[in-house]
């Protein structure tokens, strides 16, 4: 499975949460230690929004994390108030276009884990995609399959409904076609805005979440606490340190919104 990052709150050199923690992003896609692979070296993607446009800027790269010199580059220049980041460890096709986060106008787009029998039902899936959205695909992964279900169930009004409304339209398939391995997934989405995130598991809890606890989301011996600013929220696959009381795990079947440091989790609403 893949590993993902986002945060929201003051304006941060990305290389702050991307590479510098002891276990940031760019360790992880070597060594992750809550996945079901150790190594995500399919292709990252980096999306971040700035004051200049509403709609995201995108950097997506099929080479491993840690052989990407551009990404070092890239992260020690860029500044965002609300940023994400993916590892990938593929289930299909390894190119830019199947690289997250994706977007479609001001929204953006990440996710971790699989929709089972995904080949099966595909079809099924994407006829369900509104036709405007469909044509703004690119890729073949159910990631940008569920983004697309999203955005056609009422994303840009109702952000925790349409996620509950693509969970039960994918079961509803898997059922249909008597699919028998689950969908888990975590996401993250965000408006430019606000953030938010969700975790389900058709057969349990799902892939691994947590958000920051408190104001400083890393490990003192790191020495990168206090780096972060006081008014954020991190949201990530595992955490970037090995401090326990930094970290809240989001519980399977639960979703979470955050602006800066004010962030609420809550049972997915029935759809």
């Amino acid at each position: 499975m893949c590993r993902w990052i986002a945060y929201t709150g003051p304006s941060l050199q990305l290389d702050e949460l991307l590479i510098k923690p002891t276990h940031s992003l760019m360790t992880q896609s070597r060594h992750a230690r809550e996945s079901t692979f150790s190594i995500n070296a399919d292709g990252y993607g980096v999306g971040w929004y700035t004051s200049s446009s509403a709609s995201p800027g995108v950097y997506h790269e099929t080479r491993p994390a840690w052989n990407d010199e551009n990404l070092r580059s890239l992260a020690s220049h860029l500044s965002s108030p609300l940023f994400m980041s993916h590892i990938r460890a593929a289930t299909s096709v390894v190119s830019r276009t199947n690289c997250h986060p994706f977007t479609c106008d001001n929204w953006m787009f990440q996710h971790n884990g699989a929709i089972g029998g995904f080949d099966e039902i595909r079809h099924t899936l994407d006829e369900a995609i509104d036709p405007r959205v469909y044509a703004q695909k690119r890729g073949c992964t159910d990631s940008e399959t569920m983004f697309g279900l999203c955005l056609t169930e009422g994303l840009r009004d109702d952000p925790p409904g349409a996620i509950a409304r693509m969970i039960r339209r994918v079961e509803g398939a898997r059922e249909a076609a008597g699919v028998e391995p689950p969908f888990n997934m975590t996401v993250a989405i965000s408006d430019g805005t606000t953030l938010w995130a969700a975790r389900y598991g058709s057969a349990g809890d799902g892939p691994s979440l947590y958000h920051t606890a408190n104001r400083a989301a890393l490990d003192q011996a790191s020495a990168r606490a206090g780096v972060i600013e006081a008014a954020s929220t991190i949201v990530v696959s595992e955490p970037l340190d090995d401090c326990g009381r930094h970290w809240v795990e989001v519980p399977g079947g639960h979703w979470l919104q955050a602006v800066g440091d004010e962030v609420g989790v809550s049972p997915l609403p029935a759809g």
